[in-house]
């Protein structure tokens, strides 16, 4: 069987594309006359004459032109081929989380990091149903949900907990109460976080009269401290961050305000989210 060398087929298809033995040689970096003997060989190998060949000239033959063409076949494949197994070993050492919610990126995002330096770790939130799809088409290895989900080919395991509460200045009228529901509310101005996740969406429905003055992060935080106005926080927020001074915080009774995370993850990524529960329950 003929053995030749992908720069060969380079080589060949150099030519076709320049015309010349000079100009595929000058794009190439190589000198005319080893061109023009590693087509030789080419030739040799494939047991067939390419190139006419007259004094001062070398053209393409009918089957030097049929075999540039198979040449650019062959080396889109070979470089179809890079790209694929290129891919597939990132896809073995990339981590790309899916969340429903901010605050469980808070804890895993380190956790994976620190069981995984070399990997690329990343993450974001989107809705439910996208991040289910990702999930389903490969592009999560695993997403967190605020309801279980049972489907073929998906595992699911309880994640942890958060409970929404009003954020109150001490003057507010509803600042005494040991529970609030969302309705309480509704109708006031609050400062509201950006970037929430489907907290997002339950407010929007939940207090659909309220004005929400949404703020970034660091805008956000800089707000509640110098402000009257109510805001929400969970409790896994004042764990992470503590309690704003002069505030008080109420919990929200409403059912929907006190949330269950899922981990959803392909079967065949169960030994990643085992590595990452044993390392979140040392933590």
């Amino acid at each position: 069987m003929p053995v030749f060398e992908i720069y060969q087929l380079e080589q060949l298809l150099a030519f076709a594309e320049c015309g010349t033995l000079s100009g595929a040689a000058e794009r190439l970096h190589l000198s005319q006359p080893a061109l023009s003997r590693s087509m030789q060989r080419l030739e040799a190998e494939l047991q067939v004459p390419l190139f006419d060949r007259q004094k001062n000239r070398v053209a393409f033959n009918e089957t030097g032109r049929m075999a540039a063409e198979s040449a650019r076949q062959v080396l889109e494949k070979c470089r179809d081929m890079m790209l694929r197994v290129q891919a597939f070993d990132r896809s073995q050492r990339t981590i790309l989380l899916g969340s429903c919610a901010p605050a469980p990126l808070w804890e895993i995002v380190p956790a994976l990091t620190d069981l995984f330096p070399d990997w690329t770790i990343s993450s974001e939130m989107r809705e439910n149903d996208v991040l289910l799809q990702g999930l389903r088409s490969g592009v999560y290895q695993f997403i967190i949900l605020p309801h279980p989900t049972e489907e073929d080919g998906l595992s699911c395991t309880r994640y942890g907990e958060e409970h929404l509460y009003f954020s109150l200045p001490p003057a507010h009228p509803l600042s005494g109460s040991r529970t609030l529901r969302m309705r309480d509310l509704n109708g006031e101005t609050m400062l509201l976080r950006s970037r929430l996740g489907f907290w997002q969406e339950l407010t929007n429905q939940k207090m659909p009269d309220t004005r929400f003055l949404v703020q970034e992060d660091t805008a956000f935080e800089e707000l509640v401290r110098a402000s009257a106005l109510p805001c929400f926080t969970t409790d896994v927020a004042l764990k992470r961050s503590g309690n704003v001074q002069n505030r008080i915080n109420v919990p929200i009774s409403d059912a929907e305000a006190n949330v269950t995370y899922y981990c959803v993850f392909r079967s065949d990524r169960r030994d990643l989210v085992r590595r990452l529960f044993h390392a979140l329950d040392k933590a």
